[in-house]
């Protein structure tokens, strides 16, 4: 059951893609970057795209809390009580944006009870968008098509090295480890978040993993609403299911204090206790 109104859900789509045609367009002719932290980078796009889908979000939904990824003063609607926030990431994979890498989205998630319940990604390269969530069902449009489903890669049991979607700096930080103890680990890689989700989801790639804790509620809660919608498991190294309530999150930054998994159950079965005993490894070597 779709959980907004469908004309709300068509007004959403259109102002997401919009978003993204209108940031390739912005690029061609140049913008600013600025570091906002260690490795975290902003452009001045960033924040003209959030300010556009601010004031979109906030006159469609004026009675739910409104999260945005360049509106730090935002965040603090993350301790009201509200029932529902909407999350807002105007470019998730900014790194790939600046050096003109295709692997960057606009995405927006709706959390309700700390529960991601629905989500939207929107990749400007591609024209493509993907939409829904858990009681929703997962959709695509291309271009101005019109929604179709989206085709779900089922678990594949047949033994092979696996897939694996992990971050540079994960990679730097744990690879020789992970290969220790997966052996013919394949190691791919894309900026957004959200579009790794999407490779999983898709079959792209068997699994995805995210140890270093600086991702994000408005990085998370659209795509792990999708990829729990195609009946993927999102959980930290110990398995416990990935948690939005505040006691899970930083309370200023808004960063996920778990590691993230995400991928189909048996996978996840197989492979998750060689993932702890490398991450084991490099903490107490």
């Amino acid at each position: 059951m779709i959980p907004i109104p469908p004309d709300c859900d068509r007004q959403i789509r259109s102002v997401i893609r919009q978003c993204g045609r209108q940031a390739e367009q912005m690029a061609a002719h140049g913008f600013e970057v600025f570091e906002k932290g260690p490795e975290d980078y902003v452009t001045s796009i960033d924040a003209a795209l959030d300010e556009q889908l601010s004031a979109t979000f906030a006159h469609l939904f004026p009675a739910d809390g409104l999260i945005t990824e360049e509106n730090p003063a935002s965040r603090q609607q993350f301790h009201a009580p509200y029932g529902r926030f909407w999350c807002i990431d105007p470019l998730d994979g900014t790194e790939d944006f600046i050096h003109r890498r295709p692997h960057y989205a606009v995405m927006v998630g709706l959390l309700e009870h700390y529960h991601p319940l629905a989500g939207w990604i929107y990749a400007p390269a591609t024209d493509r968008l993907v939409f829904g969530g858990p009681d929703w069902g997962l959709f695509e449009t291309i271009g101005d098509s019109a929604p179709t489903p989206l085709a779900i890669a089922p678990f594949d049991p047949t033994p092979r090295p696996l897939r694996l979607l992990i971050g540079h700096r994960d990679q730097h930080q744990y690879g020789s480890q992970i290969k220790a103890h997966l052996p013919g680990v394949e190691f791919l890689t894309l900026g957004s978040f959200g579009l790794k989700v999407l490779e999983v989801i898709t079959g792209g790639a068997d699994l995805y993993v995210y140890f270093n804790r600086r991702v994000k509620v408005w990085d998370t809660v659209g795509p792990l609403a999708l990829a729990q919608a195609a009946g993927l498991v999102c959980c930290s190294l110990e398995g416990e299911t990935i948690r939005f309530i505040p006691a899970a999150v930083d309370p200023i930054t808004l960063a996920h204090k778990q590691a993230i998994l995400v991928g189909h159950p048996e996978r996840i079965a197989q492979v998750r206790s060689q993932f702890l005993a490398a991450i084991h490894t490099i903490s107490h070597p």
